[in-house]
C-alpha cells in the first residue's frame, strides 16, 4: 500500500520541478536573448515538454528504469539501458508501487527530470538553429543519451555507475553535466552567432530572466528534496542545503563580479544562484550545511570564471552558457560530493570508503559522462547537419526566430 504522505509530498516535488521548465527556465532563457528571439525560446522549451512527455510514455521510462535482465557485478546491455517491458507505461496501474508511492507519481516525476535535461541545451545554440533540427535533435539526443545515463545511474543495482559507486542523488551527472557538455558541442558544431563577439547582444529583459531565475529556484525544493522519494529527514535536509548553497553561490557570483568588474549585476546573481543550485544537486542528499556552504561558494566563483573569462579566452560562442554554469557547476558539486558526504557534517559514505577514494569514483564519472555524452552528440548533431540541417540562414537569423520561423512577435509595439 502507498503511504499516503510520501505520495502526497511526491506529487507536489513533482509540479515543482515542472515548474523548472515551464514556466521557469522558459521566462529565463527568453530574458537573455535579444528581443527578437524572445518568443522562440519559450517556444523551444514548451516544446520540447510536449515531445518528451509523449516519448516518455511510448518507451522512455522503460529504457530508464526497467530493470528486467540486471544483475549486481554483471556487465550486459542493461548495465546501460533498461529493457522494453514497460513500454506504453505496460504494468504502470492504479496499483502499481515504486518504493513506497505509486507507480505513476515515480514516472512522472522522473519524466520532468527527462524533460528540463534537453531543455537546458537550448540555451547553448539560442538564436542560430532551425526548429525542425530541434525537435529531431530532441527526440535522438532524449533516446541515445539522456535514456541511458539516468538508467546508468539511478535504475538500481546492476547499472554501469551505480555499480562503480558513484554518488549523484539529483543528477549532477545526469542532468547538468549532461546537458552542460552537449550543450558545449552544441555551441562550437552549430558555430558562432552572426556578429558575435563584435556585435553587442546585451539580454532583452532581465526582469524575465530574474522571474524565471526565481521560479527555478522555488522549483528545485522539488528537484532535490524531492529525490528522497519520500517525506523524511534526507528530503527535509536536501531542502535546508539547497537554500544554504543557492544563497552563498549567489553572493559568491556577485561578490567576483563586484571585484573584477567594478559592480554588481542582476544577471549575475540570478546566475550565481543557478550555479548553486546545479552544485548542490548531487550532493543534496549526502552533504550537510557547512558542505552546502562550502560548494556554493566554490559554485559561484569557479562557474563565473568559466562563463567571463574561459568563454571569452575560448572564444565559443555558447549564448546563455549553459556549459560554464552547468558543466562546471556539476563537475564541482559531484567532485565535492565526495568531501562533503565525508565530512563537514555530511551524512557518512559506505563502510570502507575513504574520501579519497570516493572522490576517485566521481572523477571517474564525470569522465565518463563528458566522454558519452560529449561524443553521442557531436555524432547526432553531425547526422543531422547531414541530412536536414542544423541552422537557420544568415537572413533569417538577421531578421530574428521569432519572426522567420514562428512570424509571431513577443510584443506587439
Amino acid at each position: 500500500m502507498a503511504d499516503s504522505g510520501d505520495t502526497a509530498w511526491m506529487i507536489a516535488a513533482t509540479a515543482l520541478v515542472l515548474l523548472m521548465t515551464i514556466p521557469g527556465l522558459a521566462l529565463f532563457y527568453a530574458g537573455m536573448v535579444r528581443v527578437k528571439n524572445a518568443l522562440s525560446v519559450p517556444m523551444q522549451c514548451f516544446t520540447i515538454t510536449a515531445l518528451v512527455s509523449v516519448l516518455w510514455m511510448v518507451y522512455g521510462y522503460s529504457l530508464a528504469f526497467d530493470t528486467a535482465g540486471m544483475t549486481s557485478g554483471a556487465l550486459n546491455l542493461h548495465s546501460f539501458v533498461g529493457g522494453l517491458d514497460k513500454v506504453f507505461m505496460s504494468g504502470v496501474t492504479v496499483n502499481s508501487l515504486a518504493a513506497k508511492i505509486p507507480e505513476s507519481v515515480f514516472a512522472t516525476f522522473q519524466l520532468t527530470f527527462a524533460i528540463i535535461t534537453p531543455a537546458l541545451i537550448v540555451g547553448a545554440f539560442a538564436e542560430r538553429m532551425k526548429f525542425s533540427a530541434l525537435l529531431a535533435f530532441t527526440a535522438l539526443w532524449f533516446t541515445l543519451v539522456y535514456l541511458p545515463m539516468a538508467h546508468m545511474v539511478w535504475s538500481g543495482s546492476g547499472a554501469l555507475l551505480r555499480d562503480w559507486g558513484v554518488l549523484d542523488f539529483a543528477g549532477g551527472m545526469v542532468v547538468h553535466i549532461n546537458a552542460g557538455i552537449a550543450g558545449l558541442v552544441a555551441a562550437l558544431v552549430l558555430g558562432k552567432r552572426h556578429g558575435y563577439p563584435g556585435t553587442a547582444m546585451p539580454p532583452h529583459s532581465l526582469t524575465l530572466t530574474l522571474v524565471g531565475g526565481s521560479l527555478l529556484w522555488v522549483g528545485w525544493f522539488g528537484f532535490n528534496a524531492g529525490s528522497a522519494v519520500a517525506a523524511n529527514g534526507t528530503a527535509g535536509m536536501a531542502m535546508l542545503v539547497t537554500q544554504i548553497a543557492t544563497a552563498a553561490a549567489a553572493l559568491a557570483w556577485m561578490g567576483t563580479e563586484w571585484a573584477l568588474h567594478g559592480k554588481p549585476s542582476a544577471l549575475g546573481i540570478v546566475s550565481g544562484a543557478i550555479s548553486g543550485l546545479v552544485a548542490i544537486t548531487p550532493a543534496s542528499g549526502t552533504a550537510g550545511p557547512p558542505g552546502a556552504l562550502l560548494i556554493g561558494v566554490c559554485a559561484g566563483v569557479l562557474c563565473f570564471l568559466a562563463a567571463a573569462r574561459l568563454k571569452r579566452r575560448l572564444g565559443y560562442d555558447d549564448s546563455l552558457d549553459v556549459f560554464g554554469v552547468h558543466a562546471i557547476g556539476g563537475i564541482v558539486g559531484a567532485l565535492l560530493t565526495a568531501v562533503c558526504a565525508g565530512s563537514l557534517g555530511g551524512a557518512g559514505l559506505a563502510e570502507g570508503v575513504t574520501i579519497g577514494r570516493q572522490l576517485g569514483v566521481q572523477a571517474i564519472g564525470v569522465l565518463f559522462t563528458l566522454a558519452f555524452s560529449g561524443s553521442l552528440t557531436f555524432v547526432i548533431l553531425k547526422l543531422l547537419d547531414a541530412t536536414i540541417g542544423l541552422r537557420v540562414s544568415r537572413e533569417q537569423e538577421v531578421e530574428g526566430l521569432d519572426l522567420a520561423l514562428h512570424d509571431e512577435r513577443a510584443y506587439n509595439n
